[in-house]
């Protein structure tokens, strides 16, 4: 099971859970701008360019904060490309496994870097890139595994994500300036600086060829522990040798910790023990806490308080978010709220089995200032279906 990463509720431990529509994601502005001017430093001092994930984070409501302070985005298809152009600042890379041909045409007039899986996929489409002005960069395999979780590692044996280094041999495909390595997954620096070193031959061996290396996501860069002064001092060091220019794509370091998913308990029944059942439905609002597994902070828990199950309301049996203690027994009516879920849980959100979608809100945490920026309704849900 993955371990969550927040490091607590910060100012949300002051939030009235009231205040805003249940279920409901909040997002601190401060907390996000802090995580953002931590960001600015690293590309700065680094000299590299850091791009947004929208994967993980396409709130679009902040693109304004976030082209502040970032280069610009990274999207996985044709509707996050669009959504970039539409809505953030700065360049745009695309990547995806396998592009399909009726949206190539599109997706390259929109970027400005696109990068494929294998070098069947640039021969198919890589001129058409290069024809709409985008560069074109090739996904590799480090065939260096740091995944704490198979399913979730990149490098992982018989994984679809990438080239496999190995078959590199000193040369790339023609036309091909740019390469993309993305190993990890919300992971500190020591696992970066093994990956790099890992491959650090293969990268010697094609660099005259290359203008640009994209050293993908995963990287905590705004936690609290992740040493960034030596990361700092890794990129330029990197950058030097190998006469290029760097970039990082983080999606979770971008809003980690700056967001909560709020709820209200509906009922609390037994079965071997107490269990909340929620609005908050795992299969449907935080898809993770069931594919990784992992088990989400609960704002106010304690070491010492009754145990209880919170589960949501779907009619699937595992649609359980985990066992909890609170200071007083759950009840009806009470509000609670999951810590650090602004990112890869508004973006995987669902309507299975009719279960509604969370609203959308900004707060700033130094003014006390709320904004309900979204809230769904029938519509929403009937327009998905025909």
């Amino acid at each position: 099971m993955l371990p969550t990463q927040s490091a607590g509720a910060g100012a949300f431990e002051n939030f009235d859970l009231n205040r805003v529509p249940s279920p409901c994601f909040v997002v601190d502005e401060v907390a996000l701008r802090r995580n953002l001017e931590m960001l600015q430093v690293i590309k700065q001092q680094g000299d590299v360019k850091v791009l947004l994930a929208l994967k993980a984070f396409s709130m679009w409501s902040m693109a304004n904060m976030i082209g502040e302070y970032l280069d610009g985005c990274c999207a996985s298809g044709l509707w996050e490309a669009k959504l970039a152009r539409q809505h953030y600042s700065g360049a745009l890379e695309s990547y995806s496994p396998a592009y399909k041909a009726s949206e190539v045409d599109e997706i390259a007039s929109l970027s400005d870097h696109m990068i494929f899986n294998s070098p069947s996929q640039v021969e198919m489409f890589g001129r058409i890139a290069r024809q709409n002005g985008a560069d074109v960069g090739l996904r590799i395999n480090p065939q260096h595994s740091e995944g704490l979780v198979e399913k979730y590692d990149p490098s992982a044996r018989g994984s679809r994500l990438g080239w496999p280094i190995e078959r590199l041999q000193g040369q790339l495909p023609d036309g091909v300036v740019g390469m993309h390595i993305h190993n990890l997954c919300e992971q500190g620096f020591a696992p970066l600086k093994r990956t790099v070193e890992a491959v650090l031959p293969q990268l010697n061996s094609v660099k005259g060829q290359l203008e640009w290396l994209n050293l993908g996501g995963g990287h905590m860069m705004t936690s609290a522990d992740y040493p960034r002064a030596e990361l700092v001092s890794f990129l330029k060091e990197l950058r030097a040798e190998l006469g290029l220019n760097i970039f990082l794509e983080p999606g979770t370091a971008v809003a980690f910790d700056a967001g909560i998913l709020v709820g209200e308990i509906l009922d609390v029944t037994d079965n071997d023990g107490p269990i909340a059942i929620t609005d908050i439905s795992a299969t449907c609002h935080m898809p993770d806490v069931i594919e990784a597994p992992y088990r989400p902070a609960l704002l106010g828990e304690v070491e010492d308080g009754d145990l209880f199950k919170i589960g949501g309301p779907s009619c699937l049996a595992g649609d359980v978010i985990g066992d909890y203690r609170l200071p007083l027994p759950p009840d009806a009516g009470q509000r609670i709220a999951f810590l650090d879920q602004a990112h890869y849980s508004m973006v995987k959100t669902t309507t299975f089995n009719g279960v509604v979608l969370p609203a959308i809100a900004i707060w700033n945490s130094e003014t006390d200032d709320l904004k309900i920026v979204r809230e769904f309704d029938y519509k929403d849900f009937e327009g998905r279906l025909s």
